[in-house]
Order: structure tokens, then C-alpha cells, then sequence
């Protein structure tokens, strides 16, 4: 017969399953991209099988290693600024999913910024983005950043010749003021071919749950690729400096990229493990005059499932 220690044990663990069936969903979620474009993966292979395997073992390592950063981050004051720039579809988003997961969001934050508005485009160009920031112990990553001038406002025209050169003279003072200031500052760009993209933009297209990350934006950057080459090209070349260098990720393989990814975050900030007290969960009071309040039964979500 089973003892009360065994079942809370078995509810522990179940629960610990649970909390890990959101990554899972978010693989069938890719899974469901492959098939549809008609990528030829064997799903049922045992080479298939074996390679999810891997790469749910190791991003659940490195996931364990950014909560131990995480720590690090908060108990020593460090304060961290992540880049992640890339065309559409890249693998940006996916990445920054898979960092954040097991974060706390006090911590560790996203800033995904519009396009300008009015006001706004009357500012100083890094106004906007100096505000999300972070301060001692917190990290931030910007889904793109103030390099959308280079980028997407130089292709598409929606910046002067003079507000793109002040640009390039700019942003290497700018990001040498933040790292002066005790700013790690990472940047990230992902690298995908055209054929990939082709074939990611097609998934979206046909899948009713992915048709909102599609814009005519992402129609008309997909129509002016060279473009967009010409313009990281000269991005990286004048934007690569030693206080802040670029990094490259080949996300070709969204899976694989986004372990490289992580692994080498991993491999440029010198954290350390943090000494924490014992959590002892204390007993719960009770008091004999308490009685529970049934709940009215018109508040009561309905158990459709």
C-alpha cells in the first residue's frame, strides 16, 4: 500500500513533468511547421527520435545554467543587455523563448519595442530604447534594437542619408557609454539562408495558429532580401567593436541554434553558483474557529474538460 510520503512524491514529480510539457508543446509546435512545408523529416525514425532526445536533455541543462547565472545576476548587481537582431523569421523569438522559460520575469525581461511614433521620432534616436535598461541585478534582451536603423528604416526608406550616418557615428560611443557604466552588452545576430526563410515564411502562411507574425512588412523585406544583405553587411562591419562585438548564430536548424545560442551566452559572463539557506516549508497555522466559505456556485468556472 502505498504511503502518504510515496503519493506526494508522485504528485512532485508529476508536477514536475508538467512544468516541462510547455517546451514540449512549443517542439510540436515546430513540428507542425516542418510538416506542413513538406520538409521530408522522418518523424518516426529512430534518428529523429534520438536527436529531440539530445536536445531536450541539453536545453534542459543549459536552462538549469541560466537559472544558476540568473542568481549569480541578482546576488552580485551585475546588469546585462542581450541583442538579438536578424531577419524575419530567423529565430529570434524562438531563442529568447527558450532563455526566459524558467527566468523569473523580474529578473530577467523582454523588450520588444513597436515602431516609433510620434513623438517619439522627435526624440534623440536611443531615447526610447535607454529607458528599458536595466538596473543591478537585471537582465534584459531586446527582440531587436536600436540597430532597426541599419536595418529595416535604411532599406525600407524610413530614415534620411543624414540620420543613418549620424547613426554609425553614434552607436559605437553609445554602446562603449554603456559598457563604461558596468553594461555586459551581447549582440546576436541570426543568421538564416534564403531558401529557409522561404520555407518558414510558407509555414506561417499556412498555419492558422503562426498567420499573426506575418505583416506586409514581412512580405516586403522578404521581396528586397539582397537588400537586407547589403545593409547587415555594412551594419557588422561598422557596428563591430571590441567593447561590444557581434556574434553570428547559424539558425539554419532552429533546435540546434538555439543550444548554440545559449551555451555561448553561457561561455561570456564569469558567474558563479550561489549559497542559498535551506527552504524549510513551515507548518501551515490552524485555528479551530476558522471555517471554510463554500464558494457560490455562479462563480464557478465550468469543467468543460
Amino acid at each position: 500500500m502505498e504511503s502518504s510520503d510515496d503519493e506526494l512524491i508522485r504528485r512532485i514529480r508529476r508536477d514536475l513533468a508538467d512544468s516541462y510539457d510547455e517546451e514540449f508543446e512549443l517542439d510540436l509546435e515546430d513540428r507542425n511547421l516542418d510538416e506542413m512545408a513538406d520538409s521530408g523529416v522522418d518523424t518516426e525514425s529512430q534518428q529523429y527520435r534520438d536527436s529531440r532526445r539530445v536536445y531536450f536533455r541539453e536545453l534542459f541543462r543549459l536552462q538549469g545554467e541560466l537559472v544558476k547565472l540568473q542568481d549569480w545576476v541578482v546576488k552580485t548587481g551585475y546588469k546585462l543587455v542581450i541583442l538579438f537582431e536578424g531577419r524575419d523569421a530567423a529565430g529570434k523569438g524562438g531563442a529568447i523563448k527558450r532563455i526566459t522559460q524558467r527566468l523569473n520575469p523580474r529578473v530577467c525581461r523582454v523588450a520588444a519595442l513597436p515602431a516609433p511614433n510620434l513623438r517619439e521620432q522627435t526624440q534623440w534616436y536611443f531615447q526610447r530604447y535607454v529607458a528599458h535598461l536595466p538596473g543591478a541585478g537585471e537582465m534584459v534582451l531586446f527582440d531587436r534594437s536600436w540597430y532597426n536603423r541599419a536595418g529595416v528604416e535604411r532599406v525600407m526608406g524610413f530614415c534620411t542619408d543624414e540620420q543613418y550616418e549620424e547613426f554609425f557615428r553614434s552607436v559605437p560611443e553609445f554602446e562603449k557609454m554603456l559598457v563604461r557604466s558596468g553594461i555586459k552588452l551581447i549582440k546576436y545576430w541570426f543568421s538564416v539562408s534564403d531558401e529557409e526563410q522561404q520555407l518558414r515564411f510558407l509555414g506561417r502562411i499556412h498555419d492558422p495558429l503562426k498567420q499573426w507574425k506575418l505583416s506586409p512588412m514581412d512580405m516586403e523585406s522578404r521581396r528586397r532580401w539582397e537588400e537586407y544583405t547589403r545593409a547587415k553587411e555594412v551594419m557588422l562591419e561598422r557596428t563591430h567593436i571590441p567593447e561590444a562585438p557581434w556574434w553570428v548564430v547559424n539558425s539554419v536548424d532552429k533546435k540546434k541554434a538555439r543550444l548554440n545560442c545559449i551555451h555561448h551566452l553561457l561561455q561570456q559572463i564569469d558567474y558563479g553558483d550561489v549559497e542559498f539557506t535551506p527552504v524549510v516549508l513551515p507548518p501551515r497555522q490552524r485555528h479551530n474557529d476558522y471555517v471554510r466559505r463554500p464558494v457560490p456556485s455562479e462563480l464557478i468556472v465550468p469543467e468543460v474538460y
